[in-house]
């Protein structure tokens, strides 16, 4: 493998594991049926019916059309 692929691999696998930490970093369990934010243990024990939810499930707001009157 020349060089320069492997400085392209490393640089792929560095930016693919900073990825996948920042995705952990912050997420709290919920229950699926009300989406009330439950104890960790829950998700961490694999109880069905709760999941981990990631911050980044923010809802975005809707921009407002301006009218054209």
């Amino acid at each position: 493998m020349s060089k320069a692929r492997s400085a392209i691999l490393a640089g792929t696998v560095l930016v693919a594991g900073l990825g996948l930490g920042a995705c952990s970093e912050k997420r709290w369990c919920e229950q699926d049926a009300t989406d009330t934010k439950v104890a960790n243990k829950y998700c961490e024990d694999g109880t069905p019916g709760y999941e981990w939810e990631p911050d980044s499930d923010k809802k975005k707001k809707k921009k407002k059309k301006k009218s054209s009157h």
